[in-house]
């Protein structure tokens, strides 16, 4: 009897206990009672009844992320290339999600490739690989809206390598290697050319500065050759007035006379008339001495 009870005893806690139900933070459990849906629990405890009540699915309610095989995708030029994409989606609602559709996972990865494929198909490849934003955009809107039904919440996707043919990938690379060319030539030939317009613009400036130096240099001259004469024009002037002033005698202009023609005679001349008024220079000149001497 003891044995009888104690075996009913520990049937009861295994009875109990599985009828105790925890549900984890962030989680969503459908539960069927007799194969018909009954509840939706969310975190914390709850409790069942053995075989009537069944966890049927458990649900996580984070952000999930679905990385997807690479896609072969044929552009609007006919260039066939392989697209791999990311999505990051949540379930928004657990119940729907158990029974909106057979394996949510694949039928995102599906609709997602098919999604991709037309989006790339009306592109051409420049416009593929220069427009991942804009493809991300619309696969985004699209798988949103078709899952809505499925219960989830597709937040982005993202276009995560579009790998076109290795013989576009050669092309590619020779034309970005003649851009670059072409934009080191021109980037030379611009210094070369500033460089030169840079120089001309020295010379033509020290050309100027030598000019106007030079022409300082002349127009100093000048100015220190005009003021000569015209202080030697003043000295003579004054000499000229002071002789006029002192009222000289005639001997004394007959001995600059004389001062005159000794001072033609030195030159290369190889005739000299001489006034007759300078003919008695001896009477002259001793006329002087005796001005000079009172």
């Amino acid at each position: 009897m003891e044995i009888a009870a104690l075996i009913i005893v520990l049937l009861l806690v295994i009875f109990l206990v599985r009828c105790i139900c925890i549900v984890p933070q962030a989680n969503a459990w459908i539960v069927e009672f007799l194969g018909r849906y009954h509840a939706t629990w969310e975190a914390g405890l709850h409790l069942k009844i053995p075989i009537l009540y069944r966890v049927v699915k458990k649900v996580s309610l984070k952000e999930q992320v679905a990385d997807f095989e690479p896609q072969p995708v044929i552009t609007k030029d006919n260039v066939t290339m392989m697209v791999d994409s990311v999505v990051f989606f949540e379930v928004f609602e657990p119940k729907m999600f158990s029974y909106g559709v057979e394996r949510p996972i694949a039928a995102i990865e599906n609709l997602s490739a098919t999604t991709l494929r037309n989006i790339i198909g009306s592109m051409t490849l420049d416009e593929t690989l220069t427009s991942r934003d804009s493809i991300n955009g619309q696969i985004t809107n699209i798988l949103d809206e078709a899952t809505d039904k499925w219960g989830i919440k597709v937040n982005r996707v993202e276009v995560k390598n579009i790998q076109p043919p290795r013989s576009i990938q050669d092309a590619m690379e020779k034309q970005m290697r003649a851009e670059r060319e072409k934009r080191e030539a021109i980037l030379t030939a611009e210094g070369q050319k500033q460089s030169a317009i840079t120089l001309a613009e020295g010379e033509k400036e020290a050309a100027i500065l030598r000019a106007d130096a030079v022409k300082e240099k002349r127009i100093r001259e000048a100015e220190g050759e005009a003021q000569a004469l015209l202080a030697v024009q003043r000295a003579q002037a004054e000499s000229i007035r002071l002789i006029n002033e002192a009222n000289p005698s005639a001997q004394y202009l007959k001995l600059k006379q004389y001062e005159a023609a000794t001072q033609m005679a030195n030159g290369q001349a190889t005739k000299i008339i001489v006034p007759n008024d300078i003919a008695d220079l001896s009477g002259t000149v001793t006329a002087i001495a005796e001005t000079v001497r009172k």
